[in-house]
Order: C-alpha cells, then sequence, then structure tokens
C-alpha cells in the first residue's frame, strides 16, 4: 500500500478527499478515494473507491479491506488485509450500506461528475 496522500489534481473527486496508492498483485497500482474506516465485531475495515486515470470511478464500485494501524507508532503506515471469508465480507457490506444510508453517497458520487 502506498502512503496516503492529500490528491492536488482537479481530477474529478473533491481535492480535499485523502486517497491511497494500492499495489495489486499483478504488479499495477490503483489510486483508491478513502471513502470510510468502519468498525464490525471489534475488527475495522476501509471501504475504498477506485479511480482510473482521470481521478473518475465510473461503475460505482467499492473495496473492502481489514485495516489495522499500529498504535505504538503513529507514523507506520497502515496495513490492510483481503477479506476472504464470505461471512465476514458480507457483514462489512451491510454495515457499509447502513453508512452509505446515513451520508447519502449518492451526493458524494453526483459531485464527481
Amino acid at each position: 500500500m502506498g502512503k496516503n496522500n492529500k490528491n492536488t489534481q482537479n481530477d474529478g473527486y473533491d481535492a480535499e478527499e485523502m486517497t491511497v496508492e494500492l499495489d495489486l498483485e499483478d504488479g499495477t497500482s490503483v489510486t483508491c478515494a478513502i471513502v470510510t474506516i468502519l468498525t464490525v465485531a471489534g475488527q475495522d475495515y476501509i471501504a475504498l473507491l477506485p479511480l482510473d486515470d482521470n481521478g473518475q470511478n465510473e461503475d460505482g464500485e467499492v473495496w473492502f479491506y481489514r485495516y489495522f494501524e499500529d498504535e505504538s507508532n503513529p507514523d507506520e503506515e497502515p496495513s490492510l488485509e483481503y477479506i476472504e471469508d464470505d461471512a465476514e465480507y458480507e457483514a462489512v457490506e451491510d454495515a457499509f450500506d447502513e453508512y452509505l444510508d446515513s451520508v447519502e453517497f449518492d451526493e458524494i458520487v453526483d459531485d464527481e461528475k
């Protein structure tokens, strides 16, 4: 995972939103907007909105990962883990749906266009 940074370009996504650069298994990198961090059953999860080269997310796809911070070293880069368990993934999806209901995600997506 790349270091969190402010998106300073006017590339379609809010310049004040935090982004992260993910290094994928196939060797490519993807810039993702951080939508939120959720806690489900005592575990933190991060919801990421993958952005294309123009800073857009045309398909509304959201990626979920387990999220870990080193509390003893706040300067340490957070780490992510894949969610392989279907029941765990569904619980995170449900929590994200509740989050969307509370913040009206459509407003965020409409701002991209």
